[in-house]
């Protein structure tokens, strides 16, 4: 491998129509591709609106198999453009068996792997739970031509166990296809503190692990289909941090952007080496982590 990767995260807004979000991700890739991207990140659920909003069967219809359509599009688009995509998509397992899955298109086309989002939330506006079920697949990373992925999903993202897996299991990159945002009615400085705590804790994650961190969210607003709220404004934000939590680029929260850049493969070593925090794991005494409180 290089010395450095390239890659591209693709900051877009989620228009109502499949064909329309498919178009403009395609023509993203195609633009990251332009300027040297050797891995492309798209946010969670890309082909359209965050229908979690709202629990409605309807919904369910907006589902497709791994492989299928998408999946296939996007692996002929690698194929064409010599790139590794990762897509976020609504998984179709199998009748009344739904997930949230990432899936990786490798170089050449094929499909490197998938990964199936392992924490659901259940919040107002975000009723994730009556969609998906949670993924089983574990916590493995995906080995591609760039390295090995360490993918997780959105609400993942506020774990630090499973940042630490992923990289426990080898993972060069941790990479966090995203869709969150502001409730419209919160004040502003609620607003800040909700943004800087994702920001910060996934940072964390990078300076923890040693690992660079890839986080791409959607933008724009987005009603609500129910008369319930005033729907979610998507706060952007996309960024991309280097092993000791160091940013090397940030989107704004209203910008479509495709965000290039190039990551220095050899900096986690070199940090490991300085921060050697997997050395100094006290693995014997971590027991009570499998429990859900200690007493």
């Amino acid at each position: 491998m290089n010395d450095t990767l390239t890659v591209a995260l693709v900051q877009q807004a989620c228009g109502a129509t499949r064909e329309e979000n498919l178009a403009e991700s395609i023509e993203a890739i195609r633009e990251a591709v332009d300027n040297g991207a050797e891995l492309v990140l798209l946010p969670e659920l890309h082909l359209g609106p965050y229908f979690c909003q709202v629990e409605d069967t309807d919904n369910f219809d907006q589902a497709e198999p791994i492989p299928g359509p998408t999946s296939e599009t996007l692996g002929h688009l690698a194929r064409e453009l010599g790139v590794v995509i990762v897509a976020s998509l609504f998984e179709r397992r199998a009748p009344g068996l739904y997930h949230n899955t990432a899936v990786v298109l490798e170089k050449d086309g094929t499909l490197a792997g998938k990964y199936r989002k392992m924490h659901i939330p259940d919040d107002p506006g975000y009723y994730e739970k009556f969609y998906f079920t949670p993924g089983d697949i574990g916590f493995k990373p995906i080995q591609t031509s760039v390295g090995k992925l360490g993918i997780l999903v959105c609400w993942d993202q506020w774990y630090p166990e499973a940042a630490r897996l992923m990289a426990l299991a080898g993972a060069d990159l941790l990479l966090y296809p995203t869709a969150i945002g502001w409730n419209p009615d919160d004040p502003e400085d609620e607003r800040l503190r909700q943004l800087n705590a994702w920001i910060t804790v996934q940072r964390g994650h990078a300076v923890a692990n040693g690992l660079p961190v890839l986080s791409c969210n959607r933008i724009g607003h987005e009603p609500d289909p129910s008369p319930n709220s005033r729907g979610i404004r998507f706060w952007g934000n996309s960024f991309v941090a280097g092993p000791q939590g160091e940013f090397l680029a940030q989107a704004n929260a209203e910008e479509r952007r495709v965000m290039i850049v190039e990551i220095d493969r050899a900096r986690s070593e070199a940090v490991r080496r300085i921060w050697p925090f997997l050395r100094d794991r006290r693995i014997d005494e971590y027991g009570g982590l499998v429990r859900r409180f200690l007493d």
